[in-house]
Formats: structure tokens, C-alpha cells, sequence
């Protein structure tokens, strides 16, 4: 028996739709990477890019449990000597761009290189409901539904 490997000719590629409300980041993050890599597929193959194009509306929405809010820091450096700079998530998400705590997290579990660059092109992430991909008609995939712990347990309750 031959290993598969496949080539870019035979490679299909889908849109799926997430709605990211009341879900908890981590693991959305790493049902997203998985999809954006292809690692759910039978054909997958690891030097290519053989992952689904990916659309995650309200974004904003997401959930951090625990204390991250407060506790989560993202660093950046500005260049220059001592410029290193530090926001909470909390700060992130009550920002002007809270779907960058989502990006982040897909960005930091698909591998880093040409490829996972290439991979991390095909994710278009939303802080609301309005997207403009309804041509490609979209798939939608209930992430809430697979696991229980997908959504935040508070969420639930109210």
C-alpha cells in the first residue's frame, strides 16, 4: 500500500460558516486551526494547503473563562529598546478591534512559515453578525453542538 499525497489539482476546498457567540476561545481556536489546516480531511496531507476557507461572525462575542480577561496579556515590541508594550485581553476585547483575541489564537496553533501563512489567509474573522461571503454560500458548523465545554457554562444558564 502507497502513502496518499495530494496534489493541488485534487484538492477541494469548502466555505464554512462559524458563529463564534457565547463560545470559548481556546477551543474554537483549535477547532478552527484544525479546519484551516485540513487535518479533518482523509486526504490530508502536511506540505500542503489543503484546508477550508473558514468565516467567524460575532467575534466579539467570544467568551475567556476564568480570570483571563484580567490576567490574559498580550505583549507587542515597538522596536526600540525597551518598547516592549502589554494589553490585557480584557483591554483587547473593549478595544477597537475585539476579534483580534480570536485571530491571535488560531494564528498561535497553526505552524509558523510560508505554509501556516498561506493557511492563516483563508480565515476571515468578524466582530458582528454581517459578513460579505454569501455568495460562496457557506456551510454552517455548530461548534456549540459537538461539546458541551464549547460554550461558556454561564451562557448557558442565562
Amino acid at each position: 500500500m502507497k502513502t496518499y499525497s495530494a496534489r493541488a489539482s485534487e484538492i477541494e476546498k469548502k466555505w464554512i460558516l462559524i458563529d463564534a457567540e457565547g463560545l470559548v476561545v481556546g477551543r474554537l481556536a483549535s477547532i478552527i486551526a484544525m479546519r484551516l489546516r485540513g487535518k479533518h480531511k482523509p486526504t490530508y496531507t502536511p506540505h500542503m494547503d489543503c484546508g477550508d476557507n473558514i468565516v467567524v461572525i460575532n467575534a466579539a462575542k467570544v467568551v475567556l473563562t476564568g480570570n483571563k480577561l484580567k490576567k490574559k496579556v498580550y505583549y507587542r515590541h515597538t522596536g526600540y529598546i525597551g518598547g516592549i508594550k502589554e494589553r490585557t485581553a480584557g483591554a483587547v476585547m473593549a478595544g477597537k478591534f475585539p476579534e483580534r483575541v480570536l485571530e491571535k489564537a488560531v494564528e498561535r496553533m497553526v505552524p509558523r512559515g510560508p505554509l501556516g501563512r498561506r493557511q492563516m489567509s483563508n480565515l476571515r474573522v468578524y466582530p458582528g453578525a454581517a459578513h460579505p461571503h454569501e455568495a460562496q454560500t457557506p456551510v454552517t458548523l455548530d461548534v456549540g453542538a459537538m461539546n458541551p465545554k464549547n460554550t461558556n457554562y454561564k451562557t448557558k444558564a442565562a
